[in-house]
């Protein structure tokens, strides 16, 4: 725990140099506020076994901006269409991931997609809001969620 609470606090540590600069009349305000800030963080998100995959991770950023791109254009089109060919409704996804911070990153994820956005979670799945619910959107949320399973989650 303690090489993983040391470079959370070389972050910190950096951030604050960042937004405050380096005065070294500071440096007793910066010790308090890495210290609280590394200790937050541990206790909100406690280091896992979990293995980070850097060429899943490559993938996931390349297929998020594909569908950033596609989904985009789509909206913008459908937006500018005079007679603004729209399908909204909602679609429940059964995702596969536990509730908490795994199920938070994927909605967060899927939240910055033009077109979708969650709209709150019924019988453990998660329910979108959609502008045109002919789309394949399950598919593309499943395919988001198996990418950043590679990425993030190989446990």
């Amino acid at each position: 725990m303690w090489p993983i609470a040391t470079f959370r606090a070389v972050l910190f540590l950096c951030l604050w140099l960042i937004l405050s600069g380096a005065n070294p009349g500071d440096v007793p305000a910066a010790a308090v506020a890495v210290a609280a800030a590394t200790w937050t963080s541990l206790r909100l998100l406690a280091p896992n076994n979990s293995r980070r995959s850097l060429p899943a991770l490559a993938r996931l950023a390349l297929l998020f901006l594909y569908h950033s791109v596609v989904a985009g254009i789509d909206v913008a089109g459908r937006a500018l269409n005079p007679r603004l060919p729209l399908h909204p409704g909602l679609i429940a996804y059964p995702t596969g991931l536990s509730r908490g911070v795994r199920r938070n990153v994927f909605t967060t994820l899927t939240s910055l997609l033009p077109g979708t956005v969650p709209a709150g979670e019924e019988d453990g799945q998660i329910i979108y809001h959609c502008l045109d619910v002919t789309q394949p959107v399950v598919a593309d949320l499943a395919a988001e969620e198996a990418a950043l399973v590679r990425a993030l989650y190989n446990d």
